[in-house]
């Protein structure tokens, strides 16, 4: 199985790296583009043998590494892998 993690800042935290993108799509002409949010993407491939404590693991690693509680929210998602 595999965890399928997206981590993102909470609205209202200051994201000075998408407003850089912001800055550049607008540089490059691009008129439509009103914000951009930049977060992290990060998958975790597990055992079948760990197949049965996958989601609470996978939820404790993201509170304990992955993501920022104070800053920033995550989602999980799991894909059977064949």
């Amino acid at each position: 199985m595999k965890a399928k993690i997206k981590v993102y800042l909470k609205q209202g935290i200051l994201d000075p790296q998408g407003k850089a993108v912001l800055h550049a799509i607008a540089h490059l002409d691009y008129k439509g583009v009103q914000d951009v949010r930049i977060g992290k993407y990060i998958e975790i491939t597990f055992s079948n043998s760990a197949k049965q404590n996958m989601k609470k693991d996978a939820d404790q690693i993201c509170k304990k590494l992955l993501a920022n509680p104070i800053m920033e929210n995550y989602e999980i998602e799991f894909e059977d892998i064949a």
